[in-house]
C-alpha cells in the first residue's frame, strides 16, 4: 500500500501489463479507478474476460469507476451537453482551463470512502499517460496531477497508484521524455518492458526490467534490478531468465 508503480515501454506495447494490473485489483477487493485514455470500455472488458474478471459486474456493483477517455473527448470536442454540475473530466481540451484539475477531482471523488463501502484499499490506474500530452496537456500539468494523485491516493488513502507511459529514447519528442524521467525518479517500482533488439522471435515477445527503488525510501540502500524475457500468450504472460526460451532450449 501507498506506493507509485511505473509500467513504461519501448519498442513494443506495455499494455499486458495494465491489463494484469486491472484484473489483479479486481480480483483482491480494491477499488479500482481506471483513467483510459488509449482504448474503448469493450477492448478492456474483452480482455479482462480472457482473465477472469467482468469489468461490466466491476461497474455495476461499486468497485471500478470507468473514465472512457476516448467518448470524453468526442462529447467535449463535438459540443455534447455535459450534465449540470458536473464538468467533464478532461476539460482542458475546451481550452477553459490548461491545469488537469478537474482529472484529479474525478479521480479523488471516485476514489474517496463512502459509508458503507467494504473496498480494500483504493487504486488509481492510467493507460496511458502520453495521451494527455497528445492532447495538449503541458508537462508540468501532467507532473502535477500525478504528484497530487500520489500524495491524495498513496499518501492521505494509503492507496496504490499504477501508470502506463510510451517511451522512445530515439524520438525528438522533448515533453514526453522529461515526463518519463521525471516519473522514474518518483517511483517506487518501474516496470519497464523492451522490444528485443534482435528483431522479432515467436517465442520471446520482449523484455522486462523489474526495478525496485530501494534508495527512495533509503539512501543508503540500492536499488533491485531483475531483468526476464518473456512470450504473451492468449490468456496469460510466460515469464523466463535470459536465454531460456523455447527458442534456445
Amino acid at each position: 500500500q501507498g506506493k507509485f508503480t511505473l509500467l513504461r515501454d519501448n519498442r513494443t506495447d506495455g499494455s499486458f501489463l495494465v491489463h494484469h494490473f486491472l484484473s489483479f485489483y479486481l480480483r483482491a477487493g480494491c477499488k479500482v479507478c481506471f483513467v483510459a485514455l488509449l482504448q474503448s470500455f469493450s477492448h478492456y472488458n474483452i480482455v479482462a474476460q480472457k482473465l477472469g474478471v467482468s469489468l461490466g459486474a466491476a461497474k455495476e456493483r461499486g468497485q471500478l469507476v470507468f473514465l472512457e477517455g476516448l467518448k470524453s473527448c468526442l462529447d467535449l470536442l463535438f459540443g455534447e451537453e455535459e450534465q449540470p454540475g458536473q464538468p467533464s473530466p478532461l476539460q482542458f481540451l475546451s481550452g477553459s482551463t490548461s491545469d488537469l484539475r478537474a482529472l484529479f477531482d474525478f479521480v479523488r471523488v471516485s476514489l474517496t470512502p463512502t459509508d458503507g463501502d467494504s473496498w480494500k484499499s483504493p487504486v488509481l490506474l492510467v493507460d496511458d499517460l502520453s495521451v494527455l500530452l497528445s492532447l495538449g496537456a503541458a508537462p508540468v500539468a501532467v507532473l502535477d496531477f500525478i504528484h497530487y494523485c500520489r500524495v491524495s491516493v498513496c499518501c492521505q488513502l494509503k492507496g496504490n497508484v499504477v501508470v502506463l507511459v510510451h517511451s522512445n529514447e530515439d524520438s525528438e519528442d522533448e515533453e514526453n521524455e522529461l515526463v518519463v524521467n521525471s516519473l522514474c525518479h518518483h517511483s517506487d517500482l518501474i516496470l519497464w518492458a523492451e522490444g528485443l533488439a534482435t528483431g522479432f522471435c515467436k517465442d520471446v515477445h520482449g523484455q522486462i526490467k523489474i526495478t525496485k527503488r530501494l534508495s527512495l525510501r533509503h539512501a543508503a540502500e540500492q536499488d533491485l534490478v531483475q531483468i526476464y524475457q518473456y512470450k504473451i500468450q492468449d490468456r496469460n504472460v510466460t515469464f523466463f531468465a535470459p536465454g531460456l526460451s523455447a527458442a534456445v532450449l
